[in-house]
């Protein structure tokens, strides 16, 4: 009886041993990561979504109708910033003088539809970023506190990544 107990003891003792090395090795890993200059340690999982399918859907719905109007708008600025600014083009009469103001007002305004393009395309990755969220069963799970985003702003804005107090902090400078 007395041989039985001392051989449970030890292994416990062995598996004790196992565990505390297993858990030293993958602590040093985090050490090791951060010493070569990975600057956060690694992230936890983001859980998966509360929303049913239907509500799922809802919301890819309203995703993908927005994405529609955001493409269709992009590709409308961009030809007219484009076709503006060639000689000959729509808004050009090649036998009128240029006066230099016109041509700075030009090109203001094909800069300033160019910026506006480019934040639309960005706004276009959020929205495909979201739609696959939707696919992998995390939409709607703020990526900074892993706690659900509310309704309320999914339906104003369904690509949001925060919750409304981690966006916040955001925008304050602070990172979520």
């Amino acid at each position: 009886m007395a041989k039985k107990k001392s051989a449970k003891t030890s292994d416990k003792g062995a598996a004790k041993t196992n565990r505390s090395s297993q858990s030293s090795s993958s602590a040093s890993g985090v050490a090791d990561k951060l010493a070569q200059g990975d600057p956060q340690p690694p992230e936890r999982p983001t859980p998966k979504t509360k929303f049913s399918e239907e509500e799922l859907d809802e919301y890819r719905q309203l995703l993908l109708a927005k994405r529609a109007e955001l493409i269709g708008d992009v590709d409308h600025m961009t030809n007219e910033a484009l076709r503006n600014s060639q000689p000959g083009g729509v808004g050009s009469l090649s036998k009128v003088p240029i006066h230099m103001a016109d041509v700075g007002s030009d090109n203001w305004e094909q800069e300033f539809t160019l910026g506006l393009v480019a934040n639309e395309r960005q706004r276009l990755k959020e929205i495909d970023a979201a739609l696959q969220r939707i696919a992998d069963r995390t939409y709607g799970i703020c990526e900074a506190t892993h706690k659900p985003i509310g309704k309320q702003r999914l339906r104003a804005t369904p690509w949001a990544r925060y919750c409304i107090e981690s966006a916040r902090e955001k925008e304050l400078g602070g990172t979520p």
